[in-house]
């Protein structure tokens, strides 16, 4: 309604009212009484009883000022609209009250004669707009939801980085911000599209490239990638990159990051790593070699370009005036840096001269850094062996780190850089100290443990003396330690000739790996050869008085196995194998035809047991002309993971087809290579009877016996 007035339309006319989508009601008179309403009206407000007052009609809009705009109306003559800003309690037809929004029109009504003021009314029109009131509420929610959103966005960024950026959905950069320009020296025209990635380290830029083109293909929900980034300055620190897509209606329209300078944390997580990293190599090391290269591998290529590592084969303090020897066990390049002349394998002996870096490193315990000119390096300023490498590799910073255990300088760690590499500054030294002190006492317990071997390996090889020469026997003897084992193992052997003319042959195994299984191993040897020396009784015999001794002398030593053997003068002129087996495995009796059987007649049970006073077995074996009699431990038929049967088995077939061969090459075929296979020391003794005619099958004239 545009004018102050509204025509009446006749009753029949207002029917055509009835079924329009607002809610139409029409008061008559002074005293507004309810003349009509509309469907929808009812709807809205119920079905009211025409001839009733509007105040009373339109109650339930609880809202007074509704009748007085229709008294102002009706007055007037004057329209009025209003659209509520509040909601209208309103009770429906089914007597629930809810919360609507309504826009009001309210005009004058007067019939098309004129009439009188009792035929003059209000036509009261009402459109609910509660759907269209609640989507915009629901949309200013959403729109300040978002707007705290950014500001919360804005304001991480500002009390971060302030390193941000814009990519379009390829991947190249369209905005960057300030921060990230000022902080890496380039304009924002360098740093759009692919030009950012060029301020990235140049190790660290291939990784980077590959890591974004594929989240820019993929797209995953978060790009996340850690690595060097370039600072105005020129030095490098490490940052995490972070960026996410954004999308409408499903499609990548852009690309928003971010970095963050996380080089505190990254230093702090490396040197856990490293520290951690070197703590369990070294201490699973069972060598200083094995744990020394560890170190080097976990300082190349993190803290250096090349580590080398030096050990003294006799550490002894004071040093003398001269000049002295070390190894280079160990070496650790970076790719790309060949090792060339550094090649440590096998460990190469250097000679240190006196007044160089190297030496002042060791004589003043301390470590020494030099800075040669990449390629024209001196010989001083250098560690000894590396000249030629160091001046092909353009070393340009090198530093010597004394090891020391104890107070004494066992090792000697070097450190390189080369090329673009900054040159070791105080992190990588503070660090390279660190992961030092981190391993000396795994080396310190190394070394301990090897000395112990050395000793142990001394002793041994003291008590395996050479066997006797003799015109009517050849005996050979051999001991060959485990390449795989860096133990040292109770195994002897031991041959002499008694009073009586006989040749005694003894082979035996004392239980452990260590310097106690040496000394142990050292007493069963005396003792038996004082026994056998002063007894001439079967072996059998012998060997349960060993036991017996063993026990009351030395009752927490370990258990042993042996073969007690005699080569005897038989009737006839021939000779015979007295021999008893204490848990030992059985002595093989080759024979010059190619045959070959053990002997297990003299079996008995090991010494160390509990049953000291049973008498023990021993067996009498001819000796054919021209046989062969080999004793060995068990080295040399156990292999990790093959059933000791096997091992027999290799062993009889093997010596078969050796038969004739000269007795130190018999033996030496049968150990070759067995060695480095066995996880055990290996000890052997061999004596071959001559023929009929006195000759010994593959003996060379003039050859001696022995080991």
């Amino acid at each position: 309604m545009t004018g102050s007035d509204s025509t009446v339309p006749a009753a029949p006319a207002l029917n055509l009212l009835d079924k329009a989508p607002v809610a139409v009601a029409l008061f008559i008179g002074p005293r507004l009484l309810l003349a009509y309403t509309n469907a929808e009206y009812k709807e809205l407000f119920g079905d009211r009883p025409l001839g009733v007052p509007a105040r009373e009609a339109l109650r339930d809009l609880e809202q007074v000022v509704a009748f007085d705009w229709a008294e102002r109306v009706l007055e007037t003559g004057e329209a009025f609209r209003v659209t509520s800003e509040s909601p209208v309690r309103l009770r429906d037809k089914y007597g629930e009250v809810r919360d609507r929004y309504f826009t009001i029109s309210m005009s004058r009504a007067t019939p098309r004669d004129g009439g009188g003021p009792e035929e003059q009314g209000v036509l009261f029109v009402a459109l609910e707009i509660t759907a269209e009131i609640t989507a915009r509420e629901q949309i200013r929610t959403l729109a300040e939801t978002r707007r705290r959103a950014l500001q919360r966005y804005e304001s991480l960024v500002t009390a971060g980085t302030q390193m941000v950026w814009v990519a379009d959905p390829a991947g190249l950069v369209t905005e960057s911000s300030p921060a990230w320009e000022e902080a890496t020296g380039l304009s924002a025209p360098e740093l759009r599209g692919n030009g950012w990635l060029n301020s990235a380290h140049r190790e660290d830029r291939q990784e980077l490239t590959g890591a974004w083109a594929r989240a820019v293909e993929e797209v995953p929900q978060l790009f996340r990638h850690t690595c060097r980034l370039r600072h105005a300055d020129g030095s490098y620190r490490h940052f995490e990159l972070r960026a996410v897509p954004v999308r409408e209606s499903g499609r990548v329209v852009e690309w928003v990051g971010a970095c963050a300078d996380v080089e505190d944390r990254w230093q702090v997580d490396r040197r856990k790593d490293l520290l951690a990293r070197v703590s369990s190599a070294v201490t699973e090391s069972t060598r200083v070699e094995e744990a020394l290269a560890s170190l080097g591998e976990a300082i190349v290529p993190e803290l250096a370009d090349g580590c080398g590592l030096y050990l003294f084969a006799e550490p002894t303090e004071p040093l003398t005036d001269e000049p002295f020897l070390v190894n280079r066990v160990a070496v650790s390049v970076r790719d790309g840096l060949v090792t060339g002349a550094m090649d440590p394998a096998p460990p190469r002996p250097e000679r240190v001269t006196r007044d160089s870096a190297f030496d002042l490193a060791v004589r003043e315990r301390r470590p020494v850094h030099r800075h040669p000119r990449p390629g024209a390096a001196e010989p001083d300023d250098v560690p000894p062996g590396t000249l030629t490498w160091a001046n092909s590799a353009g070393v340009h910073d090198i530093v010597m780190v004394p090891i020391t255990v104890g107070d004494v300088v066992v090792s000697v760690l070097t450190a390189y850089a080369c090329g673009d590499r900054p040159p070791l500054g105080s992190t990588e030294l503070t660090l390279i100290r660190d992961l030092i002190d981190q391993s000396k006492p795994s080396l310190g317990h190394i070394l301990e443990y090897r000395r112990t071997q050395r000793i142990a390996l001394a002793l041994q090889q003291s008590l395996l003396t050479e066997p006797p020469r003799l015109d009517d026997l050849e005996i050979v003897a051999r001991y060959e330690p485990s390449t795989m084992a860096d133990e040292v193992g109770g195994d002897w052997y031991d041959s002499f000739i008694l009073p009586d003319g006989a040749v005694t042959l003894i082979i035996g195994d004392v239980a452990g790996h260590d310097l106690a299984a040496a000394v142990t191993m050292g007493k069963m040897r005396n003792m038996l050869r004082g026994l056998v020396v002063d007894r001439q009784e079967p072996p059998g015999d012998i060997l349960r008085r060993l036991d017996l001794g063993t026990q009351i002398l030395n009752p927490e030593e370990t258990t042993t196995t042996c073969v007690l053997a005699r080569v005897e003068h038989a009737p006839g002129g021939r000779r015979q194998l007295h021999y008893s087996v204490a848990g030992h495995p059985p002595p093989l009796l080759v024979g010059p035809e190619g045959t070959a059987r053990f002997l297990d007649q003299g079996q008995d049970m090991l010494l160390g047991g509990l049953a000291t006073d049973l008498v023990r077995n021993s067996s009498v074996e001819p000796l054919p002309p021209g046989c062969t009699v080999f004793l060995y431990t068990d080295g040399l038929i156990e292999r990790p993971g093959q059933d000791i049967d096997d091992g027999l088995a290799w062993l009889r077939r093997k010596a078969a087809g050796l038969a004739t061969v000269p007795l130190a090459d018999f033996c030496r075929e049968l150990i070759e290579g067995v060695a480095e296979q066995s996880n055990d020391d290996i000890a052997v003794v061999a004596v071959r009877v001559p023929d009929d005619d006195g000759t010994i099958p593959g003996a060379i004239p003039g050859a001696a016996s022995g080991g």
